[in-house]
C-alpha cells in the first residue's frame, strides 16, 4: 500500500491472488496491509504473519506495469550472510521485478521453492 487513490488498483490485485491456485485444489491466500504506506510496518506485519512473499507496487511500477515480488524466505537467509545494511540495500537479495501480467506466476513460484502449504 503506497498511495491511498489507488487502493482499488491494489485490491483487485489481492483478489486475483485469491482466486489463483498455488497448487491443484489449493488457493494462494493474500491480505492487503490498510496501515501507513511505509514499507517498514507493512515488511513487519508480513513477517509476523508468516507471509514467504509481498507484491510491492509502488508509482513508478506501476508506470511500467510492473510489481516487485520479495522473497521474504530468501531474503531472511540472505541477510544473514550480508555484514552490513547498506549492502543489503543495494543487493537486495531475494527481490525481483515481473510484468503485472505474471503476478500470479511469480507469487506461485515462490510459495512452491518453499514448499508453501497454504489454503
Amino acid at each position: 500500500m503506497f498511495d491511498q487513490a489507488r487502493i482499488a488498483d491494489y485490491q483487485r490485485m489481492v483478489q486475483r491472488l485469491r482466486d489463483a491456485d498455488y497448487a491443484p485444489g489449493r488457493k494462494i491466500r493474500a491480505e492487503l496491509y490498510l496501515g501507513s504506506g511505509k514499507m517498514g510496518p507493512q515488511l513487519k506485519y508480513a513477517d509476523k504473519r508468516g507471509a514467504p512473499c509481498v507484491v510491492i507496487q509502488g508509482g513508478d511500477e506501476h508506470a511500467r506495469g510492473e510489481v516487485q515480488i520479495k522473497d521474504l524466505v530468501e531474503g531472511a537467509k540472505a541477510a544473514a550472510a550480508i555484514p552490513s545494511h547498506e549492502e543489503w540495500r543495494e543487493s537486495r537479495p531475494a527481490q525481483f521485478a515481473v510484468p503485472e501480467a505474471k503476478l500470479i506466476d511469480a507469487v506461485r513460484e515462490v510459495l512452491q521453492r518453499h514448499g508453501v502449504k497454504w489454503e
